[in-house]
């Protein structure tokens, strides 16, 4: 249960710092992406009983639409802004966009089946979901294609040259904003894959994605902002350590322990687990 939680954390936290390495913004709208990848995988699957497949790729393809118009529309427009002005952008268009969920999907929770049976096997004594494997699986896929995307493309690092000077990298001839929308459009792919992979083990609605949005910050703050592996290491520590203390303690207090334990990495390391290049960023937040 504890690496289950942890890897969806840890792909949330991957949004965040795809989005904050291209553009330094901390964008609070990365759970609403969660939620979208989660419902209308249940739409396309469950009301309109496409196999799970292409319904995967469709319902990233429709977060990463709806990731570049909320770019295009809210972020791009603005001239010279600053991090309080982006935040709140982010946090108005999260309302939005949660309030667009409920009108679409209704208040209740939706259901999806498992990719491969719910029947659980038994691995080492404990009894493991096929799901969990699923999980585990895609999130080892997905941190691969990134690693691979920003080392070896020459996409990958353009992108990489706007997070670490943007006007040289305009000099240099690189469209930043198109890699600003690009990072916002694979943001929400990555948030969409978390929602789709999840769905079937909690359950999807439209309030959802806040408390998801939270924690997978924690993971990202925690493990050092903009540093991908230390979001996916303390991701999984957050969700491993949150299942303990659901376990030894009480489940009342699971949700607080993201708070709790992003607060004891920022007491005693600041930059976070990995904290480097966004340990200026965590700083100021």
């Amino acid at each position: 249960m504890g690496i289950q939680r942890g890897c969806i954390y840890a792909l949330v936290a991957m949004g965040y710092n795809i989005i904050y390495n291209s553009t330094g913004v901390i964008n609070f709208a990365q759970g609403e992406f969660v939620v979208y990848g989660g419902l209308m995988m249940v739409t396309l699957t469950m009301s309109l009983g496409m196999p799970v497949l292409p319904s995967f790729f469709l319902a990233v393809i429709f977060a990463m639409i709806v990731g570049i118009l909320m770019e295009r529309l809210t972020i791009n427009p603005v001239k010279n802004p600053t991090g309080l002005q982006l935040i709140i952008i982010t946090i108005a268009v999260s309302i939005i966009m949660k309030g667009l969920a409920m009108c679409f999907w209704g208040k209740g929770s939706h259901y999806m089946k498992h990719f491969s049976g719910d029947e659980p096997l038994k691995v080492l004594g404990a009894l493991l979901l096929p799901q969990t494997l699923w999980i585990m699986a895609i999130l080892f896929i997905i941190v691969i294609l990134q690693g691979f995307f920003f080392k070896y493309t020459m996409t990958g690092k353009s992108m990489r040259a706007c997070s670490i000077n943007r006007d040289s990298a305009k000099l240099a001839g690189i469209n930043d904003r198109f890699m600003v929308m690009l990072s916002f459009a694979l943001s929400a792919g990555a948030g969409a894959v978390a929602g789709i992979i999840i769905t079937p083990i909690i359950q999807m609605d439209y309030g959802r994605g806040a408390i998801l949005g939270l924690k997978g910050f924690g993971a990202a703050v925690a493990g050092g902002l903009g540093s991908s592996f230390g979001g996916v290491l303390a991701g999984l520590l957050l969700g491993i350590l949150e299942a303990m203390g659901g376990g030894y303690i009480s489940s009342h207090y699971m949700d607080a322990m993201a708070l709790i334990i992003l607060i004891m990495v920022l007491f005693i390391k600041p930059s976070g687990l990995m904290g480097g290049a966004g340990a200026k960023g965590t700083r100021e937040i």
